[in-house]
């Protein structure tokens, strides 16, 4: 399998002063890239006064930019100065080598989605039973869901929400098939993931409703729980008979 994985990350600086008229002046300088390649890496750096961006040194470009009167001027001047050589080794000291570090210790790690498959109620009216796939506690966000009945791949009556943020680094997304049970015929789940060194593929078993499962699962637990106390109890009572037997002597 292979994965296109696109990522837009902005490692940004800002440094800003203000005067006590209210003044506001301020340097943004960042790094945009969208692969760990780091081919199309770009150094930006601007500046801003009052919100209004005066000059601007793209790496693409490869000189100042002035947008106002003033930056203009500090464009030309700065072309023809010591600034122009500084802001073009910034591109590899500063964006790649932290984009570097940046890939290693976050980006390239890998967590492998939790695949849950049970049932649900249709919501279209259209068919009589649906199906409910729950990838989850994943990273990164990128996953494929696709649903399979008899080995062919269902792309109607399915619904999916798109990948959810849980607010932790981890992703969750939620898959949906409706359809019309037919006998004997085998639906599966299957997500695929660049964590994942094969597919995992959920097998749906449409021989007892998810309700019933339950419960024979809970009676099956409470069946056990019970065998337990009872053998507790009478090991109990053989071990306090024991304890409490009396010697009469023979006379």
């Amino acid at each position: 399998m292979s994965w296109s994985t696109i990522f837009f990350i902005c490692m940004a600086l800002m440094l800003s002063t203000q005067t006590a008229d209210g003044y506001k002046n301020s340097r943004l300088t960042h790094c945009v890239f969208s692969s760990n390649y780091l081919h199309d890496a770009e150094y930006i750096d601007s500046y801003v006064f009052n919100k209004v961006e005066n000059i601007r040194f793209n790496s693409t470009v490869g000189h100042f930019v002035g947008y106002t009167e003033i930056g203009i001027k500090n464009a030309e001047a700065w072309n023809k100065g010591p600034e122009l050589a500084q802001e073009k080794t910034r591109l590899e000291g500063y964006c790649k080598h932290n984009a570097a570090i940046f890939y290693s210790n976050i980006l390239d790690k890998h967590v492998k989605p939790s695949v849950r498959l049970s049932s649900g109620s249709p919501s279209s009216g259209r068919h009589h039973a649906m199906l409910v796939c729950r990838a989850y506690d994943y990273y990164p966000k990128q996953i494929k869901v696709t649903w399979m009945r008899d080995g062919q791949e269902v792309t109607s009556d399915v619904t999916s929400t798109e990948e959810l943020v849980d607010g932790d680094w981890y992703y969750q997304i939620h898959s949906q098939l409706e359809y019309t049970p037919k006998s004997g015929e085998k639906i599966s789940c299957m997500v695929e993931h660049a964590s994942l060194d094969k597919p995992i593929e959920e097998h749906w078993d449409p021989s007892l409703p998810e309700s019933e499962k339950s419960k024979i699962a809970i009676g099956a637990s409470g069946l056990v729980l019970g065998l337990v106390l009872t053998l507790a109890g009478l090991i109990y009572y053989q071990r306090k008979k024991s304890n409490g037997r009396t010697l009469v002597p023979s006379g």
